[in-house]
């Protein structure tokens, strides 16, 4: 994946613009999991924008938008199913988590995890 694509994967599932059913976000609104592989393709496309944007003073503001809708609607989206006592999948949670720490690692300009 490169970097364009990567942004435009954080854009469409994250930005009210472009949330569907089937998006990331548009399905934890629904109370349902994501589609198996969406957090996946999330992951690697923060991955990706982490690298590229490594020492990098600005960040695009609709990308920064999407950034923050992807660590912070999602956890939220999950705590209020959880309270609506939806049955979420088992590592979601965990999943949210990484979420949160890669958008905090664009964020904060930490290097890279080398795992």
């Amino acid at each position: 994946m490169d970097f364009q694509s990567a942004c435009r994967e954080v854009i469409t599932l994250t930005l009210p613009n472009h949330v569907t059913k089937t998006t990331f976000l548009g399905r934890l609104r629904q109370g349902k999991p994501p589609v198996p592989g969406q957090v996946t393709s999330l992951l690697l496309a923060l991955k990706v924008i982490h690298s590229q944007l490594q020492n990098v003073a600005q960040i695009d503001k609709e990308l920064a938008y999407g950034l923050f809708l992807a660590a912070y609607e999602s956890r939220n989206l999950f705590e209020s199913g959880y309270a609506a006592r939806v049955t979420w999948p088992p590592l979601l949670d965990e999943d949210l988590m990484r979420i949160a720490i890669a958008v905090n690692g664009i964020f904060a300009n930490t290097p890279t995890a080398t795992k």
